[in-house]
């Protein structure tokens, strides 16, 4: 049987040799399917790559222990080894936590004896920090004090901020050992918290670790610790400021009375405490740090009304505030409390202090007048009295007025605030600071010192009228006397002071003659105010799109205009250029034209009328001067009538139409010129329809011999297919007559045995 079919192919493969098309149609179409079942069966699977895993954030030779696969459970065994410890959440691919990263490690190698450093990778995904924290932002810092934390630090990440409020973490209580020490401690501007604690009877004496506890939660709300608290367990130190009773919190203020916080009627708390340190502090001056460019902060302390900016270097880990920031201080203060506060040598205290006082007969209307505060019944000893927060305004008896001192002798409130330069000098630029290189924060402290004598940058700002005013220092007055009459200026009735206007730069280099002539801030007055041209200024923003649209049509009309010496075409930024507030405008794009030799007579393009070319041309010589340079210069001395009159009208009729006949030819040319282009485009439109009908010709016949060829194909593969039907069948009846006539011998085989 075997034979028998070997022999069947053999005589198929007889047939396919005789036709060898039929024989390379066969091998190709066993090779196609062989492909497609190795390819089917060997499609690779979706395969996800494992991510890499994290590697050191910090070099190895800083003293911080990186946790990198996000350890969050070694965070807690860390922190019972140091008293004081930081931990630094971070994020690898975080720019911000790069650029901390040099910070934090400049600060670890200082304090790295004192406090413990950790860092957390928050980010990997199989870490623990990952799954039970949730940050928005990177880096975190917090502060652990003890057990008592986290103390979340939100200052800039700059090594010597970082490393004054840890100075004040580890130290957030000042010992005042005696009556210097407390003098010193309370005559700063700052405020400043006394507690009293006696520790005769116990290591810890009631009461102190909580007091302890609100020093810190106060750092929760002011990383620069302005509010410093102090201790004091000498019964005779606290005799000086009235102190009889352990326990007790003492809140120190230069302007009004002071306070002790009442036990009675709060809990004795370090949230209770922190709470009521802050609600009845007063600072005369206000530290601002905005966190980035799209800050709001400084616009919600700018709504409060006219604000102070001065831009001062500052160094946070200074031990003595700098001499110019001590004369701001002093300022500040005398502004105001109306009069220095004076302590004599029994720390006796007289404070003079400007009031609102309700005037009689009136329901709102109030004044700042200067009180000198004396309580009724004085104290025993001759020392501070101080006045609970019960305490009310009848309790106090004001024996003498007085109008002298710096803000009762003004009718604005000024708010001072202070600035690092080294942080915020982009914005001291914005509000007229010269470009200057400040100091960095990381230059040494005589470089800073020496900065800290030359001239400051300030400015007044007051947003309610859209104002600001720069300080303009002389030499030979002092920072005090020039803040001073900086601050009178302002606060008079009618200022002295001119609002400072903010523009760019103009292009000092030389440039070729431009059609639209670009103002600025200080180039738009001798611009505009030309008394020989005709000025047409166009009001736009680079947000606009509408002034975008019509940026063509000033083009076209300062191009028709360009002959034309008398006339300018110019155009302002106003949201990059300040402008007096004569020459602003309440939309844009607006357009004003102002004429020559009556400038004052400025004409606004009519807003109902759309901004086009012919609108524009009708504009400009409707409004615009036509009086002679000499008729001007001549009008005060010639004798004024009807027939001085009716020539000047003549002159301006004249030159009206010497203009529409200039405009005219101009417009002719440009028709002439305009015709030529047009007949010089239908022979280029003529030339590229022939040529276009050529190439449809050529590829119609293209396509044409190309259908011609796949028919031939189509027919040939047709008669292929019928020849290979036929072939089949043909090898299916020679294998059938094959199987029968072997059956058959097979049979007369059998039938003759």
């Amino acid at each position: 049987m075997l034979r028998r079919v070997r022999q069947c192919l053999r005589q198929v493969l007889f047939q396919m040799a005789r036709r060898p098309d039929l024989l390379c149609g066969a091998i190709v179409l066993s090779v196609l399917v062989v492909l497609a079942v190795k390819l089917t069966c060997s499609r690779a699977k979706n395969v996800v790559a494992a991510a890499r895993p994290p590697v050191r954030f910090f070099s190895p030779d800083a003293p911080v222990v990186d946790l990198y696969l996000g350890q969050l459970d070694q965070v807690e065994r860390l922190r019972s080894m140091a008293e004081v410890s930081l931990i630094f959440f971070y994020a690898p691919w975080c720019a911000h936590s790069m650029a901390a990263r040099q910070e934090v490690q400049q600060v670890a190698k200082k304090l790295a004896k004192q406090v413990q450093f950790v860092a957390v990778n928050c980010w990997w995904s199989q870490g623990k920090c990952r799954r039970q924290n949730r940050f928005y932002q990177y880096p975190v810092i917090h502060l652990f004090y003890r057990r008592f934390g986290p103390i979340e630090y939100s200052g800039p990440i700059v090594a010597p901020y970082v490393e004054s409020f840890l100075l004040r973490v580890i130290t957030p209580l000042t010992y005042l050992p005696s009556r210097a020490h407390l003098e010193d401690f309370l005559s700063n501007h700052e405020p400043r918290v006394v507690g009293f604690f006696q520790f005769n009877s116990s290591p810890q004496p009631p009461g102190y670790l909580t007091y302890l506890s609100s020093a810190l939660q106060a750092l929760k709300r002011d990383f620069r610790g302005d509010v410093r608290f102090g201790v004091i367990t000498s019964k005779h130190v606290a005799e000086a400021i009235s102190l009889t009773e352990d326990k007790t919190v003492y809140l120190h203020r230069r302007l009004n009375s002071s306070l002790i916080f009442p036990k009675n009627e709060r809990n004795f708390t370090s949230e209770a405490i922190c709470r009521w340190v802050f609600e009845n502090h007063q600072s005369v001056l206000q530290w601002l740090q905005p966190p980035g460019t799209k800050s709001h902060l400084l616009e919600q302390e700018l709504l409060k009304g006219p604000a102070l900016l001065l831009f001062l270097p500052h160094n946070p880990l200074g031990s003595e505030p700098s001499p110019l920031l001590q004369q701001v201080a002093d300022i500040a203060v005398r502004y105001h409390s109306c009069d220095l506060s004076i302590w004599d040598g029994s720390f006796s205290w007289r404070s003079r202090c400007c009031q609102s006082v309700f005037l009689p007969h009136t329901s709102t209307s109030t004044c700042e007048v200067c009180l000198t505060l004396r309580p009724l019944t004085p104290p025993a000893s001759s020392a501070q009295p101080h006045f609970n927060q019960s305490q009310t305004k009848e309790e106090t008896d004001f024996q003498e007025v007085q109008h002298t001192g710096l803000k009762c002798h003004t009718n604005r409130t000024l708010r001072f605030y202070l600035l690092d330069e080294a942080l915020n000098w982009p914005l001291a630029m914005r509000l007229g600071a010269s470009d200057s290189t400040n100091v960095s924060l990381h230059q040494d402290t005589s470089t800073r010192a020496d900065r800290s004598c030359d001239a400051s940058f300030a400015a007044i700002v007051n947003l309610k009228d859209e104002t600001h005013h720069i300080l303009h220092r002389s030499p030979a007055a002092t920072l005090t006397e020039s803040l001073e009459a900086f601050i009178r200026n302002f606060s008079a009735p009618y200022s002295l002071l001119q609002r400072h206007l903010v523009g760019e730069e103009d292009r000092n280099g030389i440039s070729p003659p431009l059609l639209i002539t670009e103002l600025t801030t200080s180039s738009f007055l001798s611009s505009v105010m030309d008394l020989q041209k005709d000025v047409l200024l166009f009001y736009y923003t680079q947000w606009c799109g509408f002034c975008s649209v019509l940026n063509h049509i000033l083009i076209q009309l300062a191009r028709l205009l360009q002959g034309n010496d008398t006339i300018t075409v110019a155009r302002v930024n106003v949201a990059r250029n300040d402008l007096p507030w004569e020459f602003m405008v309440d939309h844009v794009p607006a357009i004003l034209l102002f004429p020559k030799f009556r400038k004052h007579l400025s004409v606004k393009y009519p807003d109902d009328l759309p901004i086009t070319l012919p609108n524009l041309l009708h504009f400009i010589l409707q409004h615009c001067s036509s009086a002679d340079p000499a008729d001007a210069q001549s009008v005060d001395t010639q004798p004024s009538g009807p027939a001085a009159v009716l020539h000047k009208e003549f002159q301006a009729l004249r030159q009206e139409v010497q203009a529409l006949h200039q405009a005219r030819e101009r417009l002719s040319k440009q028709l002439a010129q305009l015709w030529l282009d047009n007949r010089r485009l239908k022979f280029e439109v003529r030339s590229l329809e022939e040529k276009l009908e050529e190439q449809h010709r050529e590829k119609s016949r293209q396509l044409e011999e190309a259908l011609r060829r796949l028919q031939e194909l189509a027919d040939t593969s047709e008669s292929l297919l019928n020849e290979n039907t036929l072939l089949r069948k043909v090898i299916l009846l020679f294998v059938e007559s094959l199987c029968l006539v072997s059956w058959d011998a097979l049979m007369r085989e059998r039938f003759r045995k």
